[in-house]
């Protein structure tokens, strides 16, 4: 078996960057003429975008609006670049957001990462993702498709008939959540049934470390995807598990949350994803997750930019004094100024009252020059402190909430 998927995985800076010249404005070339696309481009050169720094002067599409879109357009909203009936599959998520499914060679970019773990054409591959409505089922199997593997479509729940079933096909890797292979295990123990499980491939949950290690001790290599209904595969883990490598046929960029602007290297921000996939393009697509990049290269040959893997939401909406203070918000209070370099806004109690702390990080001395900005922008008054740049915390967050609901 090889090392490598493909030869992208390996590619230097300069033929990653050289591909996506060509590739990228093609990609928006395709967008443009959707009309899901049609306002949001009208004014721009698809030529002119040739890489993630370009990437970043078009807006971006937030679920929301994606949900808006199929609303006033069913079902996809005017982004699906080839006809609905030539796709494999409709999918349904909650919202309801409907999402597009291809059969063909690895459709979703999942086969790249169940290689990764080492998965081949000599592995039966229990698939306990969903295979109702959503399309989890589907995207692992495509996956395991992609790299000649026998699907076994086991879907989730009946953990008796899973474990019969692993044990009369032999099967030898598991996908799915990562704690539901433990119970499966615990299950096959109890009915005194032998696994010959070696491989999971998951996602759709925390892995956490000691579960990781628990799976190790058994003799199980387990590694964890980053994906997502719309887009299909973003990230994932090499043996080397230091952080998810990006997979070659997105452009990922880490952006301060309620913005499209990117933080700079090494902060956390909201993950904007861009997919080469011709037949359903997004464009700088919202995740709403927080992550962040990790520099350097795997130790494992991989050369794509990683990240650091989910580190939380970044809808931080929260209600203080009766009100929603949302990300954008926070966001247009830094755009006022030129010399406020971040801001964040602290929710607290003094007894039985809401509190807002508005903390701006900015060379100027006079906090009172700020005070009506804040009120306008977030329709609150709050007591402003300035912080001298750099002071604040790298963690993503704009909107910390520091009140205790258990009292």
């Amino acid at each position: 078996m090889s090392l490598y998927f493909d030869a992208l995985e390996t590619r230097t800076a300069d033929q990653r960057a050289s591909d996506l010249a060509s590739a990228l404005p093609q990609q928006i070339a395709r967008a443009k003429v959707l009309s899901g696309y049609a306002a949001r481009f009208a004014d721009v050169d698809p030529a002119r975008i040739t890489d993630a720094a370009a990437l970043a002067s078009l807006p971006v599409l937030r679920k929301s609006e994606l949900i808006e879109a199929q609303g006033q357009k069913p079902p996809l909203g005017g982004f699906n670049a080839i006809p609905v009936s030539d796709f494999a599959h409709i999918f349904q998520s909650p919202g309801p957001i409907y999402e597009p499914g291809g059969n063909t060679h690895d459709w979703w970019r999942m086969g790249r990462f169940v290689h990764a773990c080492g998965v081949g054409n000599q592995d039966i591959v229990q698939n306990c993702f969903g295979y109702h409505l959503t399309p989890a089922g589907m995207i692992f199997e495509n996956g395991a498709r992609a790299v000649g593997a026998t699907v076994l479509p086991a879907g989730t729940g009946q953990t008796e008939l899973q474990v019969s079933a692993a044990a009369a096909m032999g099967v030898t890797a598991y996908a799915g959540t990562p704690d539901y292979l433990k119970v499966i295990l615990d299950k096959a123990a109890e009915m005194g049934a032998d696994l010959a499980i070696s491989k999971a491939v998951v996602g759709g949950g925390a892995l956490f470390p000691s579960l990781r290690q628990e799976y190790a001790d058994r003799g199980i290599t387990c590694l964890q995807c980053y994906a997502t209904a719309d887009l299909g595969n973003i990230a994932y883990e090499s043996p080397a598990m230091e952080g998810m490598i990006l997979d070659e046929g997105v452009i990922v960029e880490i952006v301060t949350p309620g913005t499209g602007n990117p933080v700079q290297p090494g902060e956390v921000g909201e993950v904007v994803v861009t997919t080469l996939n011709p037949d359903y393009p997004l464009i700088r697509f919202a995740t709403g997750d927080m992550s962040a990049v990790l520099p350097g290269e795997s130790p494992c040959g991989r050369t794509n930019m990683r990240i650091k893997g989910w580190m939380g939401r970044a809808d931080q909406t929260t209600k203080i004094k009766g009100m929603f203070v949302r990300p954008e918000q926070v966001a247009a209070l830094v755009a006022k100024h030129d010399e406020i370099h971040k801001a964040r806004v602290i929710a607290s109690r003094d007894g039985e009252m809401d509190v807002m702390t508005v903390q701006i990080e900015t060379e100027a001395q006079d906090s009172a020059a700020y005070d009506a900005t804040v009120s306008n922008v977030l329709k609150l008054r709050g007591t402003v402190e300035l912080v001298s740049p750099g002071s604040l915390p790298n963690d993503g967050l704009v909107i910390e909430d520091k009140r205790s609901y258990d009292a």
